[in-house]
């Protein structure tokens, strides 16, 4: 049985929907690894942690007393006047259904600002991995895993593995994309410790009652059975761990700006629409909004449409735009070009919808559509409000 631990990110006050597959990853392939669920928290009384989706201009603690006003965990949007013990309870529960023995709030020495420096965090996060002598450390292939997890790796002295999207914590094994998506290599970490951040969405959340989505049928249903008729024993365990770093590092983050406010994280969404050069027009992509907004979907773009400039480069899905792995994928009007394809083929569910018959994308979506993104996705858009 291996302990590891996962760095949690929280946004509204909840734990993000994608943290859950990585707690169920987490959790091996047996079920009964402990999990530690740790949290960052700021002593400094700012506004947002790192990597955040805190409202523009959120204050990086410029002018703060330690101890006081808000503290956010990783990747939060706490709001001021948040305590550290007051987020982890509230998100104990929803984390002690996937598995979480453990609620580990991390702060930082006296007059250290955690939120403020993204290489206090990363010291403090390698501090609580001996600390609590982890077997592995897992996070979300996020702005904030980005961002910290390969500087822990550095501390630790331990390779990583980055934008994963299956992981073997008894073997420190991990599944990653390459060739631009041509491909799946399974690469082994010779390693103490296992680091690794897993795209979001790339794993299937399973409560911890629940059956592992990838067991035999005859043990699916056996394991189902035994769901029903017992509740889950787990029951999350507070704790605070002080680290004690001393070096503040190189880089303080002064502000944190975002986009639109209240838009689905398009890295994040379990459902996406995306427009390729067939939308003709910057304005036109108010009717995916429309269609996106009762999917509780996130709107993408391809590279024809984002070169054309009918969206930012914020939207691009693919090569040399941002990698998804949602749910379902409803590509309008994009052709299917392998480069494309190479940011959303983990996709769960494709869906392809282009006037010519003959466009890649058939090849490769689950279902297809074969008529005008300016009369289907509309008729969509209807059936949707019904």
């Amino acid at each position: 049985m291996a302990r590891t631990g996962v760095l949690i990110e929280i946004g509204d006050g909840r734990v993000k929907e994608t943290n859950f597959g990585v707690l169920t990853a987490a959790r091996g392939k047996s079920g009964d690894n402990e999990v530690y669920a740790l949290i960052i928290n700021a002593d400094a009384g700012t506004d947002a942690g790192i990597g955040t989706d805190a409202g523009a201009d959120a204050d990086a603690g410029a002018g703060t007393d330690a101890g006081a006003g808000a503290v956010a965990g990783a990747g939060t949007d706490a709001g001021a006047g948040t305590d550290a013990g007051a987020v982890a309870d509230a998100v104990k529960g929803d984390l002690a259904a996937y598995g979480v023995q453990k609620v580990v709030n991390i702060t930082a020495s006296a007059g250290l600002d955690l939120a403020g420096s993204p290489d206090l965090q990363a010291a403090a996060l390698a501090a609580a991995a001996k600390e609590y002598e982890l077997d592995a450390l897992l996070g979300l292939f996020s702005a904030t895993g980005r961002d910290i997890f390969a500087r822990v790796a550095a501390i630790m002295d331990e390779p990583m593995a980055s934008d994963c999207i299956a992981v073997d914590i008894d073997e420190k094994t991990a599944v990653k994309s390459h060739f631009s998506g041509k491909t799946f290599a399974t690469v082994k970490l010779d390693c103490g410790l296992m680091i690794a951040s897993i795209r979001p969405n790339a794993i299937e959340p399973a409560k911890a009652a629940e059956p592992a989505k990838a067991a035999e049928p005859a043990k699916a249903a056996e394991l189902a059975e035994a769901a029903e008729s017992a509740e889950a024993s787990v029951d999350a365990e507070i704790v605070s761990f002080s680290a004690q770093v001393e070096d503040a590092g190189k880089l303080k983050l002064l502000e944190v700006k975002t986009g639109s406010a209240g838009k689905v994280d398009l890295t994040e969404a379990p459902v996406i629409v995306t427009g390729g050069r067939a939308i003709k027009a910057a304005e036109n992509y108010k009717m995916l909004e429309e269609c996106a907004a009762l999917l509780g979907a996130a709107v993408g773009a391809s590279r024809a449409s984002v070169d054309a400039g009918y969206a930012p480069h914020s939207m691009q899905v693919g090569q040399t735009g941002k990698t998804v792995s949602p749910k379902l994928y409803i590509a309008c009007g994009v052709s299917g070009a392998v480069q494309h394809f190479a940011g959303m083929k983990t996709s769960k569910v494709i869906v392809g919808i282009n006037s010519d018959k003959d466009a890649p994308i058939f090849a490769k979506c689950d279902y297809g559509i074969v008529g005008d993104i300016f009369e289907v996705v509309p008729a969509l858009t209807e059936a949707l409000k019904e």
